[in-house]
């Protein structure tokens, strides 16, 4: 009985690793290497998509929010500075703007338009559960 206990608590244990390790960073790797892997990996994006996508999100949120709001936001992603230091760099010191904005960025990564409906629950999520809620809530409120 309790080598049965024993080996679903492992089989359990093993399950839920993978997960934490993508948002936790139990691996070893920083938490912003951690979001850039997990986008690569779901989406097949490159680093560099990867980066660059986040820091468009990212300098969209910016350009929407609050000081305080984005604030929230961007504590909630380890690693926002280089985000938006990339971003800035792939808009030649503009703004996003708006979607369409978002959607121009994107392409200028080599990625479709509809890859920002798919990096944005990604980011989001990743916000909302290294942040909370609310840093969450407040970043897909300027990617509606």
């Amino acid at each position: 009985m309790m080598r049965t206990l024993a080996a679903v608590a492992t089989f359990l244990i093993a399950s839920l690793l993978p997960g934490c390790a993508e948002m936790k960073s139990m691996t070893g790797q920083s938490s912003s290497s951690a979001l850039t892997g997990l986008l690569t990996q779901q989406l097949g994006v490159t680093e560099t998509q990867a980066t660059g996508g986040v820091g468009s999100i990212l300098k969209l949120a910016q350009e929407k929010l609050s000081a305080g709001d984005f604030d929230q936001v961007a504590k909630a992603v380890p690693g926002a500075d280089k985000y938006l230091a990339q971003a800035r760099q792939l808009l030649g010191g503009g703004n996003v703007g708006d979607k369409a904005g978002l959607q121009s960025a994107f392409s200028k990564l080599g990625m479709g338009s509809d890859m920002v409906s798919k990096f944005s629950p990604i980011v989001t999520q990743f916000v909302g559960q290294s942040g909370g809620s609310q840093a969450g809530s407040l970043l897909a409120g300027v990617l509606k």
